[in-house]
């Protein structure tokens, strides 16, 4: 049923062309035809609600990663100045604090699960260019699965619907004969 597949492993949902080529071919009844459809259309449905829950993910995490940048370039521009930086920055939930901070080549840098690491400003703007480039990576690559899934999910509901007016045109042969 899936002959090809995407760079992430999304399989490819099949067009039906001929139904009842279709069905001689999968050895099965209609009912068993749709089941098989639904829940290939159900697998694209998660899938793809998955894909944006990433989409935006990855959407919030690139500008905080371009606002560090940022900041990393001002502090080098402070530091070659010996001017200190006021700013305010996030320390908890909704809790911001206005500091000031000496001229320095050291940053911290939130790693994640309650990580926080010191960095001089050059490594860390490689880490930070770095990730930048892998979450620009990862969105194009979402957006990309997005539009082919899209496209799956039309292919899987035009063969349920094929599947279906082929039962609706075998029922009314039968009463037709009967």
């Amino acid at each position: 049923m899936t002959k090809s597949k995407t760079l992430h492993g999304i399989p490819e949902a099949q067009f039906v062309a001929d139904v009842a080529a279709f069905l001689s071919e999968s050895g099965g009844t209609i009912t068993e035809a749709m089941q098989k459809q639904d829940e290939l259309l159900s697998k694209y449905k998660m899938l793809l609600e998955n894909i944006r829950v990433q989409q935006a993910r990855l959407k919030v995490q690139i500008p905080d990663i371009k606002n560090c940048l940022h900041i990393i370039g001002e502090m080098r521009s402070r530091k070659a100045s010996e001017e200190s930086l006021s700013t305010r920055y996030l320390l908890s939930d909704q809790v911001f604090v206005q500091a000031t901070v000496p001229p320095t080549d050291k940053v911290c840098l939130w790693l994640g699960a309650n990580v926080m690491l010191e960095y001089d400003l050059d490594a860390a703007e490689e880490l930070l260019t770095a990730n930048l480039g892998k979450a620009q990576t990862k969105l194009d690559g979402a957006l990309l699965d997005i539009d082919f899934l899209r496209a799956q999910i039309t292919t899987t509901e035009v063969t349920i619907a094929r599947l279906h007016n082929h039962q609706v045109a075998l029922r009314r042969q039968a009463q037709a004969k009967a």
